[in-house]
């Protein structure tokens, strides 16, 4: 792979801690991996994330068609050595854009979400999506958010309203990072509130 698994890798990390810092900032991820569509099952900029925060340390579920779940598992494991595990037990669920709908609901509504005691042992997000924007969609509000500001993913209603569900009793919660096509990456933490301002 032709990514220096440092450097490179540093970039990412620094995108998304950004991104954390500031629900619905869209940054570029300018960093590539050297591998073809055709050796890739997902887009660069998720692959990327997904390297840099999965290590020997965590686990992971993904929600995929059955031949690139086992592709990408198999990817994820050799560069990260991060164990594939069930939806309720994953530290990171990673869903690609071909994912059953109802799956990605069940998997939403099962996932680790913490505890008073350890809010941090909660799943994490990474969701491929076609294209972000910061043009209606969503309305955020929030730390790190001067105002409001608007977000479109490509996700459901469905998907937000068991998203706001699962972050009432903060501390506890899921993150969200998103990845496009363009290699342009988004967060909403678990700290945001979200809004629907429109029909998806």
């Amino acid at each position: 792979m032709a990514i220096d698994q440092v450097h490179d890798l540093q970039q990412v990390y620094r995108n998304l801690l950004d991104c954390m810092a500031r629900p619905a900032t869209i940054r570029k991820v300018e960093q590539t991996t050297g591998l073809s569509e055709e050796q890739l099952p997902c887009n660069e900029a998720l692959f990327l994330c997904a390297l840099t925060v999965l290590d020997a340390e965590v686990s992971f579920c993904i929600l995929a068609v059955d031949g690139k779940t086992e592709k990408l598992a198999e990817m994820i494991t050799s560069y990260t050595l991060a164990r594939e595990t069930s939806m309720e037990q994953a530290d990171f669920i990673i869903v690609l854009q071909d994912a059953v709908k109802d799956q990605v609901h069940k998997t939403l509504s099962v996932c680790k979400m913490g505890n008073l005691i350890n809010p941090q042992q909660s799943a994490t997000w990474m969701i491929e999506v076609e294209n972000l924007s910061n043009n209606g969609g969503l309305t955020l509000h929030g730390p790190g958010v001067k105002q409001f500001k608007q977000l479109q993913t490509g996700c459901s209603d469905t998907f937000w309203q068991t998203r706001n569900r699962k972050v009432k009793e903060y501390p506890l919660g899921i993150d969200l990072i998103f990845a496009d096509q363009l290699n342009q990456i988004s967060c909403v933490p678990r700290t945001t509130s979200v809004e629907l301002t429109e029909v998806s």
